[in-house]
């Protein structure tokens, strides 16, 4: 039975960590719909829903939805594609069903599958690049749309090769505002009389002090002016009937459409497992070590989708930028996340032109702090102490994320962990008693506590080795389970090879296992009764 959560319990916290993440997430959703080609407020559509709809069905304490940048090249090839947005829509409400129908069938238990030191290491390499991409919005040289995650960027650049482009594009006022919300920020947890005031973020402040400098400076005709390319830039409806005009609803006449069909299914695909990866680094985060039902996660995020394309809005996935920003900002529960939805549709509705006059500079400041806790030196050395087999797949994945993305990084960590275990399982198999066989040999091999199908190929070359006119020992007295796939290879020896070999097979401690041996009958797992 789930335990029924007060969601007021934490309001203080969740409420200043709330407040954070919407100013983080606010830029993010703009830039990624301007990046996916679609309407603006189709961004901001879908972080509402996210924050709010998702952010309460959702069992997941930390984890924040929005749109995701992962999603951003997909989406702009399909809008491309189909030729009209609505008919983007139509793919977008499918994957949403698709996600429900995966999260009733469960697929969401393959997230216990992800190796720490690979989600640690997508953590690390997602701090990286945040950390990097916001430099040059720090300094005032914003070509490169907020929220962008990709090493190869639509501005011709790549992450690092933009750094360089940076000193002739200086603002002199962007970096004295950088420089002053980065003060804020940090002196807020530091100075004794300013961690009275928890209530009050300290990003809260940074923001505010932010627009005050600027706005001085532009009335008084400061060269430190920042103009409006570098501020926020959220569109702003003169009348109702404009923002009727831009709710956009799913095009259902292109139901048939192939195209359709094939783009819903690779959205709910690649949607999901972004989900699922963010949910399990949030865990992570999660200081009270509280664990997320990834199945209901994926019925929300579903459900998500279904009313973001309804509405008008991008595909949504759990993001990790915004997830980590409320991690750090404190929050304590999922009310955090229903108010960063909140706040972004009052934003809409009521505050549009004074949101417009929040520096970039000011949340590159946030999201430098943001990117350098996940991205902190301490934890390379962490996973360096825990040896090669813990390291190799960690740093595997913090460099590929950073040079390519999210899913092919985690990829490539898994298939080098997957070979590890592999490799461990070849060792740990079995134990022999004699490594150099020759005729006539007494041949002991005592099998592990568990015997996978993954140990057959290791088995196998073992048993392809013996010599013969020989004796062979198959000990299985501390073996509880034993694959069918091993036990029909032992067969397939002691009947055939065995007696053309004159090798003789003896099996020790397993009579269930033995019967199917000698029996040939089928079963699919095999535990077995000791004599």
């Amino acid at each position: 039975m789930t335990k029924k959560i007060n969601l007021l319990a934490n309001l203080k916290s969740d409420f200043a960590s709330g407040l954070v993440v919407f100013l983080v997430a606010l830029p993010l959703c703009l830039g990624i719909a301007l990046a996916s080609g679609a309407p603006l407020f189709s961004g901001i559509f879908s972080g509402i829903v996210g924050g709010i709809v998702v952010g309460y069905l959702s069992q997941s304490h930390l984890s924040v939805s929005g749109p995701a940048a992962g999603l951003a090249a997909i989406v702009l090839t399909a809008i491309t594609d189909l030729g009209a947005f609505d008919i983007f829509l139509l793919a977008v409400l499918l994957a949403g069903i698709m996600q429900l129908l995966l999260g009733f069938i469960k697929a969401g238990s393959i997230s216990n599958y992800f190796p720490t030191n690979v989600i640690e290491g997508m953590l690390a390499g997602i701090g990286v690049i945040i950390f990097f991409k916001q430099i040059p919005h720090a300094f005032g040289y914003d070509p490169d749309y907020e929220g962008d995650m990709g090493f190869f960027q639509p501005d011709g650049q790549n992450t690092f090769s933009e750094l360089f482009s940076i000193l002739n594009h200086v603002q002199l006022g962007s970096i004295f505002i950088t420089i002053i919300s980065l003060f804020i920020l940090i002196a807020w947890n530091k100075i004794e009389f300013l961690k009275r005031l928890k209530l009050i973020p300290a990003a809260l402040i940074a923001v505010i002090v932010s627009v005050l400098l600027n706005e001085f400076f532009i009335q008084s005709g400061s060269s430190f002016a920042i103009t409006k390319e570098h501020l926020v830039s959220l569109p702003v409806p003169t009348s109702l009937d404009e923002f009727k005009s831009i709710l956009i609803t799913p095009d259902f006449s292109a139901i048939t459409n192939v195209k359709v069909w094939v783009l819903a299914v690779t959205i709910a695909v690649v949607a999901s497992i972004e989900t699922l990866l963010c949910i399990e680094a949030a865990d992570r985060m999660d200081i009270q070590k509280r664990y997320t039902n990834t199945n209901v996660e994926l019925k929300a995020q579903g459900i998500g989708n279904i009313i973001s394309a309804l509405l008008g809005g991008l595909p949504m996935t759990s993001v990790v930028v915004r997830t980590t920003a409320n991690n750090a900002a404190g929050a304590k529960s999922k009310m955090s996340s229903i108010i960063h939805g909140i706040m972004l549709l009052i934003s809409v509705l009521v505050i549009p032109l004074l949101l417009n006059k929040i520096p970039l500079a000011t949340l590159a400041a946030v999201l430098l702090l943001v990117g350098y806790k996940l991205a902190n030196p301490k934890i390379i050395k962490h996973f360096w102490e825990k040896g090669k087999y813990q390291f190799i797949p960690f740093m595997a994945t913090f460099v590929a994320v950073v040079f390519t993305d999210l899913l092919k990084g985690v990829a490539l960590g898994m298939i080098i962990s997957i070979i590890f275990v592999l490799k461990g399982n070849m060792q740990r198999a079995y134990l022999f008693r004699k490594e150099e066989y020759k005729d006539g040999d007494v041949i002991h091999i005592d099998l592990a506590q568990e015997v996978s199908f993954l140990n057959k190929a290791a088995i196998k070359t073992t048993l392809n080795t013996i010599p013969e006119n020989s004796k062979v020992i198959i000990n299985a007295s501390d073996t509880v389970y034993i694959a069918h796939d091993v036990l029909d290879l032992i067969k397939e020896f002691k009947k055939i090879r065995a007696k053309e070999e004159n090798i003789k097979v003896k099996l020790v401690g397993f009579k269930k296992a033995y019967d199917l041996v000698n029996t040939g009958e089928e079963e699919k797992h095999v535990f077995v009764q000791h004599k």
